[in-house]
């Protein structure tokens, strides 16, 4: 699984980001919601990427959050007609995210999301990783502090 992310050079605070969030939910956007990130840890696990794509979709915070990430929906946009099985906001932003089955799909998503923002004249980085499938590793204490 790869992941492809795109940073445009904007700052989102945090404390802005958690500021337009709304104070309720409805109760069947909620379970919508729970069902996803659900369906997300499964599709994970099993490696399904058809049930990775159908449960990408946040629709509790992405909603009011990608209004302050200039293109986002044209971003996803171009990357789900790239071939992303789906992604959203990292955090609360500005990244954006998109999961993919194979590098070659990854790149291309890559060209579009960086495509988009320098069409707009919005600086940019891009990042093409794969997910760790092996979990968490203790690095030893004299390996993160040389002598």
């Amino acid at each position: 699984m790869f992941v492809t992310i795109v940073h445009p050079q904007i700052e989102v605070r945090t404390s802005d980001a958690r500021q337009i969030l709304k104070k309720q939910i409805f109760l069947k956007d909620a379970i919508r919601q729970w069902g996803n990130i659900a369906g997300l840890v499964t599709g994970l696990l099993r490696c399904d990427y058809d049930l990775i794509g159908r449960s990408l979709e946040d629709v509790i915070i992405e909603p009011v959050r990608s209004i302050l990430i200039p293109a986002f929906a044209e971003v996803k946009k171009r990357s789900l007609e790239a071939g992303a099985l789906g992604g959203g906001i990292s955090g609360s932003g500005p990244s954006i995210f998109m999961l993919s089955k194979e590098r070659t799909t990854a790149l291309d998503i890559e060209k579009e999301m960086s495509a988009t923002y320098n069409r707009l004249g919005i600086d940019n980085s891009t990042y093409v990783t794969t997910i760790n499938d092996r979990g968490i590793k203790i690095i030893p204490d004299e390996v993160l502090q040389p002598e």
